[in-house]
């Protein structure tokens, strides 16, 4: 039992020891460092990354005298069913790819109830801590998410769907080349009813992956195909370029209402030595419809090479025409403010006489004063709504739920209404419900 107020300081070793009942074990003879646990064929040194389900350590395989990593269920031999579930299929998932671009996966098992997997040792920094520094240059940036993609894709061929790519999930090494690595939230492919490739959530309307590099679908609708992991491969293009996600924000609904409502920054904007090209491939895998991403990794990959050559793409920039079909689709009652005085306005030329075209005039006039006027509350109740959300969020934060919940009812729309209530709403209003029961 830990001392009471003894949680500060202590070293990965000492919550081992308390975690897993380990004893410390002498030193192999010749070896320069003690290792101060063992798990079974393994000997385990310092931990080199952690994560919301495991730890990972660098260790030595004592029966071949290689060094390796071994990443180790989070509770030992406390973990729940599900968590082991998870962890083995993580494993599973990655002991199924032979790439170069992807940690490949050794051994399995299970030591004293505490499930662990060993994999290749990749020394170094991973690309977020890379990318923190600076930016990548261009081509340097097109280069290694080349090889990201066709790594993604070799999983895709072998039924395997990433849904967490990130910077911090790809990892350098000392000789540049980059390794795709956990897959605690992979997924096996299945075909759908439509003929696609989809993987579903472990829970109905679960957040999945990192919200700021995650697709749409992803995120607010809890489904993921193989153009949700194109999505993935965009956001961490878009990162080498700018050394940001496409979407910040304080906190997760903010994110969340980002990812529903705005296009991310053109990458130029933040990084004004980004070639368009590259520009146009990052922008095309962030487009919110799926169906308007590259259809597959591989189709990425073949671009970022072209791009790496100086060929034309396979891509094209989104033109006035198409950003003007995107505004109109996310702002309908504007767009048809806009229809509408197109057609008086051609209607109008077209009249023979002078009192029937005034009469017009005055029509379009008395129109485009109502359709702005509902424009203007339609966008002053939406600012309504996102402060109301914020301020819900701050005070949950608070842990005042009776604050919060009167917040959110009042978002909560009167009949006949529109409705602006998206998954950040439902969200705060699940977590105030909860710590009510608490």
């Amino acid at each position: 039992m830990l001392p009471a107020g003894g949680g500060k300081g202590i070293c990965p070793r000492c919550l081992w020891k308390v975690s897993f009942n380990a004893v410390e074990e002498d030193p192999v003879a010749g070896e320069s460092e003690t290792a101060w646990a063992r798990l079974g064929d393994y000997d385990l040194y310092d931990e080199i990354a952690h994560g919301g389900m495991g730890v990972v350590y660098r260790a030595r395989q004592r029966r071949l005298g290689r060094t390796v990593a071994v990443k180790v269920l989070r509770g030992g031999a406390l973990a729940e069913p599900e968590a082991r579930l998870r962890f083995r299929r993580e494993a599973e998932s990655a002991g199924r790819l032979q790439h170069p671009g992807v940690v490949a996966v050794h051994d399995v098992g299970e030591d004293q109830g505490v499930c662990w997997f060993s994999m290749d040792y990749v020394p170094g920094e991973d690309l977020a801590q890379r990318v923190q520094k600076r930016p990548l240059e261009a081509r340097a940036a097109a280069a290694c998410v080349q090889q990201v993609a066709e790594a993604i894709h070799h999983a895709h061929q072998h039924g395997v769907l990433h849904r967490d790519l990130k910077p911090s999930n790809i990892l350098m090494g000392l000789d540049d080349q980059p390794k795709v690595t956990d897959f605690g939230i992979a997924r096996h492919l299945g075909d759908t009813a439509a003929g696609g490739r989809m993987a579903a959530l472990t829970h109905s309307g679960q957040t999945l992956g990192s919200p700021s590099y995650a697709s749409p679908e992803q995120a607010l609708r809890g489904i993921a195909a193989v153009r949700s992991d194109v999505y993935g491969l965009g956001a961490v293009l878009y990162h080498t370029l700018t050394g940001r996600a496409p979407f910040v924000g304080p906190t997760l609904d903010s994110i969340l209402l980002q990812l529903r409502e705005a296009d991310p920054v053109a990458p130029r904007r933040l990084n004004p030595t980004v070639p368009r090209d590259l520009e146009t491939i990052c922008l095309k895998c962030l487009e919110k419809q799926p169906e308007q991403r590259y259809a597959t990794a591989a189709e990425v990959a073949e671009d970022l090479r072209r791009f790496g050559v100086g060929e034309a793409l396979l891509a094209r920039p989104v033109g006035r025409v198409g950003r003007s079909a995107r505004w109109c689709r996310r702002r309908p009652a504007l767009a048809g403010l806009g229809l509408a005085l197109l057609v008086a306005a051609v209607a109008g030329t077209a009249g023979g006489f002078y009192q029937w075209r005034r009469a017009e005039v005055n029509l379009v006039e008395q129109s485009q004063q109502r359709m702005l006027a509902q424009a203007g509350e339609r966008a002053a109740r939406l600012r309504t709504y996102t402060a109301g959300v914020y301020a819900a969020s701050q005070a949950l934060l608070a842990e005042d739920t009776g604050l919060a919940g009167e917040l959110l009812a009042r978002l909560t729309p009167v009949a006949g209404a529109e409705d602006f209530r998206g998954p950040e709403w439902y969200l705060l209003n699940d977590r105030t419900r909860s710590q009510d029961l608490e």
